[in-house]
């Protein structure tokens, strides 16, 4: 071949394969993966891809400071199809493909750590015993940084106009891939912005809350600026939550959480989920807010969670009662439902939605009364009138967090004591991690990684 400066080279156009990104997410709620081609889906499908099962314990940072298994031991990642995410390529930017997996042993048994089977064993507990399922939908507040930072645009309908084309897209890719929307909004902080959906059954809502956050991460970068779901983005500012909506219907779908002869419309069956809920949240916290920042969110006067209250009307309970608008047409029965607020982008949305449908699931187990519903700010309350409602602080920092997680016997009846032995290392690792640093740099590491 004549390679001299005359010669005309011929160059075959290049047309990129399409790469499928088999994904779990690990225990810092980090969506972490390996890619194959689309072709090979058949065959991956048939035989997972391997994966060290330290992957699942980088932490927010991509640091693995606490392992029990280093570099030890191999997993498989088997795909669930029906969690398929197809993002179309636009204009310089390639379509993107996502499936989920379940981690598995090599001969196919269920891997302790797995949080998507966490959840599913919860589900399958009120399915098999009390014949319910957990309607569920999760909503995410994050930043945006492709619109102006601006003093005043809290619910501004022209902060979503500024956003230009991005709020749109995260819709319109939302609903290509079967998850529906139900809001988007400009949220209270500077560049702060909130996307919903309906609610589906069980293991598809955590699904969908995974799906939801890559969904949001590739359209802003897209539009040219980025997204992080932080729980805070600066030490004082406003924080982001992730609050998860749920009710409960019976094996046909029909709703069994609402009862119109109580005072506050909960059923009795209800009232026990509920209150096993309220009694382990100060247990189970360190999954739903499990970051070093978390819990300067959780705050009062934060429009967070303080106590391991249930709240009429309150965004500063822990569990809100969402009372159904009284107005033709509208059915209380299908209406009512509850907003779980203790929770941020760094609980993995299976140990959230498992938490609490464990939680539930022991309450109804043990017959448990329907709670108190609060009408006051429980830190207004008198000491002795906290003490007889039950109602307790939850714990102040991911230490005091993990503590509580780690010496819970019903938690570690669900998960098992390896599972929360390796929780509790990775979460102690991360920590570490952050020890030496100001406020400031400490938030500025959870920006950047989430």
């Amino acid at each position: 071949m004549d390679y001299s400066n005359n010669a005309t080279v011929s160059v075959p156009s290049i047309h990129p394969e399409p790469i499928m990104m088999l994904a779990i997410c690990d225990y810092a709620s980090q969506v972490r993966g390996k890619g194959f081609p689309v072709s090979a889906l058949p065959n991956r499908e048939q035989v997972g891809m391997a994966l060290a099962p330290t992957n699942l314990m980088i932490n927010a940072f991509g640091q693995t400071p606490a392992t029990p298994w280093a570099a030890r031991g191999e997993l498989l990642m088997m795909p669930d199809p029906e969690t398929a995410l197809l993002i179309p390529g636009q204009e310089g930017h390639p379509e993107s493909r996502m499936m989920l997996a379940d981690l598995v042993e090599l001969d196919g048994s269920t891997w302790f750590g797995c949080p998507r089977d966490a959840l599913r064993r919860s589900l399958a507990g009120l399915r098999d015993e009390f014949g319910i399922q957990i309607l569920a939908a999760f909503e995410h507040e994050f930043n945006f940084t492709g619109v102006d930072n601006r003093l005043g645009d809290a619910y501004l309908v022209e902060s979503v106009e500024s956003a230009g084309v991005f709020p749109g897209s995260v819709l319109a890719v939302m609903r290509s891939n079967g998850l529906i929307p139900d809001t988007f909004l400009a949220e209270f902080g500077p560049r702060q912005f909130e996307v919903t959906q309906t609610a589906v059954l069980g293991l598809k809502a955590a699904d969908q809350a995974v799906q939801v956050r890559e969904i949001v991460r590739r359209m802003a970068l897209r539009a040219g600026g980025r997204a992080s779901f932080s729980p805070l983005m600066e030490p004082a500012a406003v924080g982001n939550g992730v609050h998860v909506h749920f009710s409960l219907v019976d094996l046909d779908g029909v709703p069994v959480t609402f009862d119109r002869d109580d005072s506050n419309g909960i059923s009795r069956l209800a009232g026990s989920f509920l209150s096993g809920v309220l009694r382990d949240i100060p247990d189970f916290v360190a999954l739903t807010a499990a970051s070093g920042i978390s819990y300067d969110r959780l705050q009062p006067d934060r429009w967070s969670a303080t106590y391991n209250n249930l709240g009429h009307l309150d965004r500063e309970a822990s569990l809100r009662l969402c009372v159904a608008p009284q107005l033709a047409g509208v059915d209380p029965a299908s209406a009512t439902n509850f907003e779980y607020r203790a929770a941020d982008v760094s609980g993995n949305p299976y140990l959230v939605l498992g938490a609490l449908a464990f939680s539930g699931l022991q309450g109804l187990r043990e017959n448990l009364s329907r709670p108190h519903v609060t009408n006051t700010a429980p830190e207004t309350m008198r000491p002795a009138e906290r003490d007889e409602l039950g109602l307790v602080h939850l714990p102040r920092s991911l230490g005091q967090a993990l503590e509580r997680f780690s010496h819970s016997s019903r938690l570690t009846g669900w998960l098992g004591s390896d599972f929360v032995d390796a929780y509790h290392t990775t979460k102690l690792g991360e920590l570490e991690s952050l020890a030496n640093l100001s406020d400031i740099e400490r938030v500025a590491r959870y920006v950047a990684a989430y």
